[in-house]
This record gives C-alpha cells, sequence and structure tokens, in this order.
C-alpha cells in the first residue's frame, strides 16, 4: 500500500513509489546520453558545454531518486482474533519503522433535539475502528506518525510520537512517548450518529499530552485499559479515546514485524505483582513449615539421647 506525504500537520505519507521509478528511469536516459556525449567528445564531435551540463543534470536526479523514502503502510488488522484490535505496520524502503497494535473505542458526546424540538440532549457515539481503515505514516529517528481513516474518512485518528534525549552525570537517557492525539470525526455521518445538532466537521487534540513513555529501543505493552482526554476550542465536551491491548513501537524496531523487548505499564506490573504474590507468599510459608518441622524433629532426636533427671526426689534412690 502506498501513502503520500504532506507538508501538514494532519497528513503526512508517502511520495507514491511511482514517482521514484520515474526518476529513476530519468536517471537511467541521461546515463546513456552522457556516455554517447562522451564518445562524442574523445572523437572532437561533443556540442559545447553539453558534457558539464548532463554531469549537472544526471546528479541532480540522481539524487532526487535516492532522497525519495518508499513508504508502505500495512493494515494487519486481519490477523487478530479480536474483531476490536487494529494491527498497523509502517514500512520505509522495505524496513518496519513502526508497528502498533491495540484496541481503540472512542466515545463522542453530541446533542440532539428533544421531543419538543425546544431543549437539547445529550447522546454518546461509541465508535471503533474499522478493519478496512485507511493508514498513513510518517517515520524519523525523531519524530514518527500514524494516520488512520475509516467509512470514507469520515473519521481519522492520528497518533503522534517524540523520541527525545536528556543528559545525565552519568550519560544520556533515551525514551519515547505518545505526545499528541488528534480525532477528526462528521457528526453528519448516519452509522453512529442518530440526528445530531449542527452536524459536520469537527476536530478534537490532545493538550500537552506525554503518554506511554517508554525507554528507547523498547516497545510499549499495556493490556489494561487506558483513557486519554480529547477537547476542542469551541468548548464542547471532551471526547474521550479507550486503548487496551497496546502494542507500540515506533522507533528503534531492528526485526521486520518483531517488536522489541517490552515495557510493561504500571497498571500490568501491578496486575502481575498481585498475581505472583499469592504464590511468592504460599512458597515463602511452605519453606517455614518445613523448616520449622526439620527443627523440631532435630529437636526431638537431641532430647532423646540426654538422661532424664527425676523432679520428684524420691525417685532419685532408683538412679545410679
Amino acid at each position: 500500500m502506498e501513502a503520500n506525504i504532506n507538508s501538514s500537520d494532519q497528513t503526512s505519507a508517502a511520495t507514491p513509489i511511482s514517482a521514484k521509478a520515474g526518476l529513476v528511469s530519468i536517471s537511467i536516459w541521461l546515463t546513456g546520453v552522457y556516455k554517447r556525449e562522451r564518445e562524442r567528445d574523445l572523437e572532437g564531435q561533443h556540442i559545447p558545454f553539453a558534457i558539464p551540463r548532463l554531469q549537472g543534470l544526471l546528479l541532480l536526479f540522481h539524487a532526487l531518486a535516492g532522497g525519495l523514502a518508499e513508504l508502505e503502510v500495512e493494515n494487519l488488522s486481519g490477523l487478530s482474533p479480536n474483531p476490536e484490535k487494529a494491527i498497523f505496520v509502517v514500512r520505509e524502503n522495505g524496513t518496519t519503522c513502526l508497528m502498533a497494535e491495540f484496541a481503540a473505542k472512542l466515545v463522542v458526546p453530541y446533542e440532539i433535539w428533544a421531543s419538543n424540538v425546544v431543549d437539547m440532549l445529550t447522546e454518546q457515539a461509541y465508535i471503533s475502528l474499522s478493519r478496512g481503515a485507511e493508514e498513513r505514516g510518517k517515520c524519523s529517528s525523531n519524530e514518527s506518525e500514524l494516520h488512520i481513516s475509516w467509512l470514507n474518512r469520515a473519521y481519522t485518528l492520528s497518533l503522534y510520537f517524540v523520541k527525545e534525549t536528556r543528559n545525565k552525570s552519568g550519560g544520556s537517557e533515551a525514551w519515547w512517548k505518545l505526545s499528541k492525539v488528534q480525532f477528526v470525526y462528521d457528526s453528519s455521518e448516519s452509522t453512529y450518529f442518530k440526528g445530531a445538532v449542527n452536524p459536520g466537521k469537527h476536530t478534537v487534540t490532545t493538550r500537552h499530552l506525554s503518554a506511554l513513555v517508554t525507554p528507547a529501543g523498547k516497545s510499549y505493552e499495556c493490556q489494561a485499559q487506558q483513557t486519554i482526554a480529547l477537547s476542542s476550542g469551541d468548548h464542547q465536551k471532551s471526547v474521550v479515546l479507550l486503548l487496551s491491548e497496546v502494542r507500540l513501537q515506533p522507533f528503534d524496531i531492528t526485526s521486520d514485524f518483531v517488536f522489541s523487548e517490552e515495557h510493561k505499564c504500571p497498571v500490568d506490573q501491578r496486575e502481575q505483582l498481585e498475581e505472583t504474590l499469592p504464590l511468592i507468599l504460599g512458597l515463602i510459608l511452605g519453606l517455614v513449615i518445613v523448616v520449622t518441622l526439620g527443627v523440631y524433629h532435630i529437636h526431638l532426636k537431641m532430647t532423646a539421647n540426654q538422661v532424664q533427671i527425676p523432679r520428684d526426689r524420691s525417685e532419685y534412690k532408683h538412679m545410679g
């Protein structure tokens, strides 16, 4: 699948592969012309200034052809047994640069007219990702993006990631995070919205987001549900993004289609501890019981070999 990269904040994708193929073809043609002119030059039949100009054009087209990155975005959601879970892979020049797996649902409040056509009531639309969604992506060393659109682009969810580095006394520390989420929705679309007041396109986004913070070189994993609030400037009620079964890595992927070592979210770490703590306590209790029984057994053996001193003085005459 091809993706088109625009310079705008909302739509970033890849240059069409056909553009690069065209530039490569022109470069090959110019190379042939250059060789012929070199042969004519050796025979003294060349056109003045032709060779320097051809050299310049050849270098220019080679640079343009090499500078255009081929970017592919693949929707692999059909591989998931969970119908609500989406799987997306962004590949640049044949190498995986972003991987995302998650189940997402957006809760969007909207207003409808009451039966008296005077008052307004608030309803909620529960919008899920479609398995036939279109994707666009962007990869770089410090910024990555994933844009997901569905239902004829009535809905577009955009995720923005950044990688940051901080210098410390012992060296530098690097991590990546989800820095921005944006959702564009059309309340005139009838699948999720029924009789919305003032239907049309709306855009909501996060404010100063710093989520899914993960050490550089690792993937983020969180099975628990997480909530991210998005708002708009027109004082509408906030839209809520619900994420679960998340596995993400927007940077430093070393193997195609393979996540790096996972960094679990605090909720998953706590749940894992709660699951293993009873087992650990049970093992400790069992060990204490075994040690206690062992000490008691040794104590019995030691006391059995000792001479018993009678407590009643009348029994002393029987000793000796």
